[in-house]
């Protein structure tokens, strides 16, 4: 769980960049080149542009945020992409007691949500799937990860890397460089521990980097998830290509080529 640090008396307003990147992978199996293409079809309606922007939208909410401008595109064939420009409603909330007055930091607006699709339906065996990335980028006091919840919850989510990185310095009252304003361990510390039952997890912390990772893997699979409605998940043939599936989501979590 997020604990928050003694807060520093800034001097000025936060400029801190924080960003995460959040990169996930969904799987199917498709057995002909006519599931193949209504998989795409359906995975281009559910997360269209327009849908997509509006995910943005609910992050940018969630973490205090507030949407400034949008630009959004579908693409031909497949594949859509959302940027929205955000300012830092948070900062504007911070107050520090100085000789018990107090004082209001400025409005931000160097910060930006963007999402990008990516549906692969050209593997030789049939294992289709769906990547998307999307990177929070703020200035100012938002912690972005607050918005990882949500993430999960709109997405299904097979694979997932996570990214955390702090760069930049702000200082304090005293004029002394302040490189980190929150403290963290984990990347895991922000999701909900429901989610994270359903994961095998590893983390990479490099603290004095100001750089976090993590990784995540689904355990257990639901075999009607990741075939068309009809086709029997206990058949032979649906076992096997659901060990493909199983290797797919391995290769993919360890970097393997192939």
């Amino acid at each position: 769980m997020f604990v928050p640090r003694e807060r520093v008396r800034l001097q000025g307003f936060n400029n801190l960049t924080k960003v995460v990147s959040f990169n996930l992978y969904d799987f199917f199996v498709a057995r002909t080149d006519d599931e193949r293409h209504a998989y795409v079809r359906y995975i281009d309606e559910k997360f269209s542009a327009e849908r997509i922007t509006d995910m943005l939208r609910e992050i940018a909410h969630i973490i205090d945020a507030e949407v400034l401008s949008v630009s959004a595109q579908d693409y031909e064939p497949q594949g859509a992409s959302s940027l929205v420009l955000m300012s830092d409603l948070g900062q504007k909330k911070v107050a520090d007691e100085v000789m018990g007055h107090t004082t209001v930091g400025a409005h931000l607006t160097k910060s930006h949500l963007c999402a990008h699709t990516y549906p692969d339906w050209y593997d030789p065996k049939g294992i289709c799937s769906f990547r998307v990335d999307i990177d929070i980028a703020t200035c100012g006091t938002i912690v972005p990860l607050r918005a990882l919840n949500f993430m999960f919850e709109s997405f299904e989510n097979d694979v997932v890397i996570i990214d955390y990185v702090v760069r930049g310095f702000t200082r304090d009252a005293e004029g002394r460089r302040v490189y980190m304003d929150h403290t963290l361990k984990s990347i895991q510390d922000f999701i909900d521990p429901k989610i994270l039952a359903d994961y095998h997890c590893e983390d990479l912390v490099l603290q004095n980097e100001n750089i976090w990772q993590t990784k995540m893997m689904r355990t257990r699979l639901d075999p009607s998830a990741y075939f068309p409605p009809d086709v029997d998940p206990a058949a032979p043939e649906s076992i096997a290509r659901l060990d493909d599936v199983r290797r797919e989501m391995v290769g993919i979590f360890y970097g393997w080529p192939g």
